[in-house]
């Protein structure tokens, strides 16, 4: 087991691998953002909860790696229906300002 593979939260970041290792390859901690935002919270505070025990990261921090990640084409390939739903989250945001 490498030093990755224990960061990873198994259980969500398993089930959506790339498997061929290139360097095109999304990340793990950015694997492990996408799995978070693929999966559905019964209310704010169970996801803060989680993004600070499984990813060590402020909800602050994590909502800035996320929204950077968006822009990523790497993130795209690698889970395109969490990515196009983020994004037009993001644009209806957007709009409203």
């Amino acid at each position: 087991m490498t030093t990755d593979d224990a960061r990873e939260p198994a259980d969500d970041v398993a089930a959506s691998g790339d498997g061929d290792g290139d360097a095109t390859a999304l990340p793990p901690r950015e694997q492990a953002l996408l799995a978070l935002e693929r999966r559905s919270w019964p209310g704010p505070g169970a996801k803060e909860r989680a993004v600070r025990e499984r990813l060590g990261l402020s909800p602050t921090r994590y909502y800035q790696l996320l929204n950077a990640l968006l822009d990523d084409p790497r993130a795209l390939a690698h889970d395109p229906i969490t990515v196009n739903r983020l994004r037009r989250v993001r644009e209806e945001k957007q709009r409203r300002r």
